[in-house]
């Protein structure tokens, strides 16, 4: 299959990166997770069974000396620098993904270095003592940046592995070289969905095309019909073409936002509002154009002259809140470099240019109520509180069975769940069973965590009870609380309830009132033992 519409591409992958940025030695078992899910593993717990995608319980029973790291994605762009910087000798239009992983055209590079395997030994050189011996470099060339991330993903001769290739962890570095005009057959044995498409991966591998090849053969204008722009998308890639080649033009300044800092900022926590700033109004200015921005060029000049320019690809559309994080991260990756490589003065100009822009398609909206990278930005933001409060510090709501207000519902650490996946257990309609004798709708609006002792008496001021029967021995007319005394304006119940009545360890016996009182407050009584509380607030 022809490669002619696809621009040679280098990738340059360093696996492990969140492991790697944690300073992890290779033989240190440890895992990195967001939301309770393994994202990341050293090669030493993956030789213990532990794998991405795993969830914290599982991880642990497999290796239980596993050390467990939350991720911090802004300290992983931050540390990703060096290595970013280090490739600057060899083009200066590198193209950041993300952290650990990088790409750049060939064309020039190549044919300084004379060819491209010479090349690949340049960039492995300049690259490896920037990890210092923590991790693995692999660099793949192919036509097409989708083509050159399988292959850096390989195993040295062509096998597609998901995941890190135990096999090949050892080596310092692994180069795979993908011929010209060669892509379309080597990515036609690899599983669908190496695509990263679920809805529609999903939908091919029920049709019997669980490879890229056998949907590559399907006639383009039948995938349309079929599965719209989406499906083309993905034809174009089984196919080993991208469908937005690197644009090797140099930006055009007409769309760029920029920013000026008087005096010049020198800390990162200066940068920050003003990096929103400039990515909310470059947001603006391509929505008024319809546009959507896939790659964005950041560049920051210090009053001494020095310079730095970046160019941050993403697979869809970048956001505003994504070029703002993108901005942030380089700016704090160059002021934390060694001595020797931070620049001399402080950051007097920020300029954000959008470097390759497509038509806007409008925005496909997710659970959280806006676009699908919203539910990224969220589980990063659970992740950093739980690092900020404790693994059990951040806690969520599920609901349960149970007769009194307090049993239907549970708080737990959100550690304990899985937060990326659907939860039936937080929807009210979890509980299907009909529990009888619970107290019907509305719920209480606060539950108190202990609950509040208290006196009832009837008319005479005699305390009140209930019977064995659920008969009350008087009519409620005042309550003391903490606060005093109080008069009963409006009363339900009382609803008696035995629970566990088979074990005599367990049994309970109780009875609940519902009661307004004279300053407006309503509350949820219960009896236990001759002693009455107020279980729970209505308001």
């Amino acid at each position: 299959m022809s490669g002619l519409e696809s621009t040679r591409m280098v990738v340059v992958w360093c696996p492990d990166w969140p492991i790697v940025s944690w300073g992890v030695p290779p033989d240190e078992p440890a895992a990195v997770l967001v939301a309770n899910r393994v994202v990341s593993t050293s090669p030493a717990a993956r030789e213990e069974g532990v794998r991405a995608g795993q969830r914290r319980r599982e991880a642990q029973s497999r290796c239980p000396d596993l050390a467990l790291l939350d991720r911090d994605v802004d300290r992983e762009n931050r540390l990703f620098e060096p290595v970013v910087a280090a490739l600057d000798a060899i083009t200066p239009r590198v193209e950041v993904a993300g952290a650990g992983l990088v790409g750049f055209p060939t064309r020039g590079p190549a044919r300084f270095f004379g060819g491209e395997e010479a090349m690949a030994r340049a960039v492995v050189d300049a690259v490896i003592p920037q990890l210092s011996r923590r991790g693995q470099v692999r660099v793949a060339i192919a036509d097409g940046v989708f083509a050159a991330r399988l292959a850096a993903r390989c195993r040295p001769g062509g096998r597609y592995t998901d995941g890190v290739d135990s096999a090949a962890v050892n080596d310092a570095a692994v180069m795979q070289i993908v011929p010209p005009g060669a892509s379309g057959d080597f990515l036609a044995p690899m599983p669908i969905t190496t695509l990263e498409m679920p809805d529609l991966t999903d939908v091919l591998i029920r049709l019997g095309l669980d490879t890229l090849g056998l949907f590559a053969q399907l006639a383009a204008a039948d995938v349309v019909d079929r599965f719209g722009r989406d499906g083309l998308l993905a034809h174009r890639l089984a196919r080993g073409l991208d469908d937005h080649p690197p644009d090797l033009r140099h930006p055009a300044p007409d769309l760029a936002v920029s920013w000026t800092f008087e005096p010049p900022a020198e800390v990162i926590e200066r940068c920050a509002f003003v990096i929103k700033t400039l990515a909310d109004e470059l947001h603006a200015n391509l929505n008024s154009r319809g546009l959507s921005c896939t790659r964005v060029a950041i560049e920051a000049e210090t009053e001494t002259g020095e310079r730095q320019l970046r160019l941050w690809r993403h697979q869809g559309t970048l956001s505003a809140a994504a070029v703002a994080d993108r901005a942030r991260w380089q700016l704090d990756g160059w002021l934390h470099q060694t001595a020797a490589s931070r620049p001399s003065s402080g950051i007097l100009r920020l300029t954000i240019v959008p470097d390759e822009v497509v038509p806007a398609t409008g925005r496909q909206l997710g659970f959280w109520g806006a676009d699908r990278g919203r539910a990224e930005d969220v589980t990063r933001v659970v992740a950093r509180l739980q690092t900020i409060l404790g693994a059990d510090g951040l806690t969520v709501p599920e609901f349960k069975g149970g007769l009194s207000a307090g049993e239907q519902l549970r708080i737990v650490p959100a550690a304990a769940v899985d937060l990326t996946e659907a939860r039936p257990a937080a929807g009210p309609g979890w509980t299907a069973e009909p529990w009888p004798g619970r107290l019907p709708p509305p719920s209480p609006l606060r539950v108190h965590p202990d609950p509040l002792p208290v006196e009832l008496v009837d008319e005479r001021g005699e305390p009140l009870a209930v019977s064995g029967r659920g008969e009350l021995s008087g009519r409620p007319h005042r309550i003391r609380t903490e606060e005093g005394w109080r008069t009963v304006s409006r009363w339900a119940g009382p609803w008696p309830a035995e629970q566990r009545w088979w074990d005599p360890l367990t049994q309970r016996r109780r009875a609940r009132m519902q009661m307004v009182l004279d300053d407006s407050s309503a509350h949820l009584l219960v009896i236990e033992r001759r002693q009455w509380w107020i279980e729970a607030s209505y308001f």
